[in-house]
């Protein structure tokens, strides 16, 4: 398979319905796509841009088809968290999450469960 590549905002919104729904057919896709929904040959476009990026496959059942993810929802999370990491914050965890803590977007509880992970790696 192909490298993954970043996808746009609207094929990262049918993987996360499709990660959700482990299998659907374009129509029930859209059930799950908030108000105002797009169009059917819209969302059937993605869908097909989608497989053709090696990230949904189909099984056909007639004229129709049930799309899956071959993806993992984990697997384009390291991706798209390694672009972010290497792109950002030169490839420095400790850049990144002093980000986070100084533009405040950790609460005192998010930073308690990170110090529980640190002292539970360190040991």
């Amino acid at each position: 398979m192909n490298e993954l590549k970043e996808l746009t905002k609207a094929e990262e919104q049918i993987m996360h319905i499709l990660w959700d729904m482990k299998v659907g057919f374009v129509k029930e896709i859209i059930d799950q796509i908030p108000e105002p929904k797009p169009a059917y040959n819209t969302v059937s476009t993605i869908v097909r841009i989608l497989e053709t990026k090696g990230f949904v496959d189909h099984e056909s059942f007639g004229k129709s088809h049930r799309y899956f993810p071959k993806i993992q929802k984990e697997e384009y999370k390291k991706l798209i968290t390694g672009k972010l990491l290497q792109g950002y914050f030169e490839n420095s965890a400790s850049s990144m999450l002093s980000y986070f803590i100084e533009d405040k977007k950790l609460d005192v509880k998010e930073l308690d469960e990170i110090m529980k992970m640190i002292q539970k790696h360190k040991s």
